[in-house]
C-alpha cells in the first residue's frame, strides 16, 4: 500500500477560477406575505445574495439584524409595528454596518426626506424592475447610494 500524500493536480493554466465575490446578507422586511415570499425566492436566485432573514413587522427589523447581521436591510415605509424608516433610523445606531435600501410603493418627497434623514443608503419604488433591485442591493453593499431615477434629485 502506497502511503504517499495523494496530489491534486492543477488546473491547466488560464483556466483558475476566479475568486467568488463574497455574499451578500440581506434582511426583508415587508409586510404583504406573497411581495415577502416573492422577494425572497427572486434575491435567492442570486449566487451573491442570500437572504437571512424575512419579517414582515418594522418592531421586528432591530432584532432580526442584530440576530442574523444582515449586511443590506430590504425595508418597505409601511410596516406595521413601527414604519420602515423609523426602523432604518435606529438600525443606524444600532447596526451602523447593515446599510438599508428602501423598496416601497410610496414616492412623496417628505418620505424621502425622512428616509435621507434616517441615514438610508437607498431608495427604490416597488414597481422598479427586479434586475435594478439586485443592483440597487449590490451597489448598497458596496458602499454606494442609489437613488430611484424617476424621484430626480
Amino acid at each position: 500500500m502506497d502511503d504517499s500524500p495523494a496530489t491534486v493536480p492543477s488546473p491547466p493554466a488560464g483556466t483558475r477560477q476566479q475568486p467568488q465575490a463574497p455574499v451578500i446578507r440581506v434582511l426583508v422586511a415587508e409586510d404583504m406575505r406573497v411581495m415577502r415570499e416573492t422577494l425572497t425566492a427572486l434575491l435567492d436566485l442570486e449566487p451573491d445574495l442570500e437572504v437571512v432573514a424575512a419579517i414582515a413587522a418594522g418592531d421586528q427589523v432591530v432584532p432580526a439584524a442584530m440576530h442574523h447581521r444582515p449586511n443590506v436591510a430590504l425595508l418597505d415605509i409601511c410596516l406595521p409595528g413601527t414604519d420602515g424608516l423609523t426602523a432604518a433610523a435606529e438600525l443606524a445606531v444600532r447596526l451602523s454596518s447593515c446599510r438599508v435600501l428602501i423598496l416601497t410603493g410610496l414616492n412623496g418627497p417628505d418620505h424621502l426626506d425622512r428616509a435621507r434623514n434616517a441615514g438610508v443608503a437607498g431608495f427604490l419604488l416597488k414597481d422598479s424592475p427586479a434586475a435594478e433591485l439586485v443592483r440597487a442591493i449590490r451597489a448598497v453593499a458596496r458602499g454606494e447610494h442609489v437613488l430611484d431615477h424617476r424621484l430626480g434629485g
